[in-house]
């Protein structure tokens, strides 16, 4: 299924809670789906991380070579970081060890093969001249997000993972103009169903 890889797909507020992101609906059997079933849309969604998360990749671009190829390793540092993380949101912040040697892992195969860089806490991928491996970047993405566990949520609307960055931790929502406005609406809508009926059986 083609996906259109707008900003809002992006509201996780790090690359690597983004992919996680990329299975939909998950925990519902029924309507879930994945949106890197076809690998194709690996590279697309590289290219828009590209623009929508240039601010954390300090302006390095992501570079596929071939999604195919790719495609395990990255959906491995997707699956281990959502089981990880969404634990630790669930938890208050609280990190399962049994979670963590497959996360750990899932994170060394992507930065494996790939040319060295230095790490900095103000520049986490390194050099923004050259492309970094969209693996890799999953990775550092990935690694970071343990040192900021106890700002980790899940969004009371659509089930994804984000980062509450607002100031006294009470986000509920992914994204306020998508999720916050449909669960206003969905309220909004449950008040005014008994009083409709009562007027439609009057």
């Amino acid at each position: 299924m083609a996906v259109t890889w707008t900003q809002h797909r992006f509201s996780g507020g790090a690359l690597a809670l983004d992919a996680a992101n990329t299975v939909v609906l998950r925990g519902d059997a029924a309507r879930t789906f994945d949106r890197f079933e076809d690998p194709a849309e690996i590279a697309l969604f590289a290219e828009a991380a590209t623009n929508f998360r240039a601010e954390e990749l300090g302006g390095r671009a992501l570079a596929v070579a071939d999604p195919h190829r790719i495609a395990p390793t990255v959906l491995a540092i997707r699956e281990t970081t959502d089981e990880l993380f969404r634990e630790a949101a669930a938890a208050e912040g609280t990190i399962r060890t049994a979670s963590l040697p497959a996360f750990l892992e899932a994170c060394a195969a992507g930065l494996r093969g790939h040319a060295s860089f230095a790490m900095a806490p103000e520049k986490l991928f390194g050099d923004p001249e050259t492309p970094i491996a969209l693996e890799a970047a999953l990775a550092v993405s990935a690694l970071s997000l343990l040192s900021r566990v106890r700002r980790l949520r899940i969004c009371r609307n659509c089930n994804w993972l984000f980062i509450d960055r607002s100031r006294n931790g009470s986000r509920l929502w992914c994204d306020m103009a998508v999720c916050g406005n449909r669960q206003k609406a969905r309220r909004h809508y449950r008040r005014r169903k008994p009083v409709t009926e009562e007027h439609e059986h009057a």
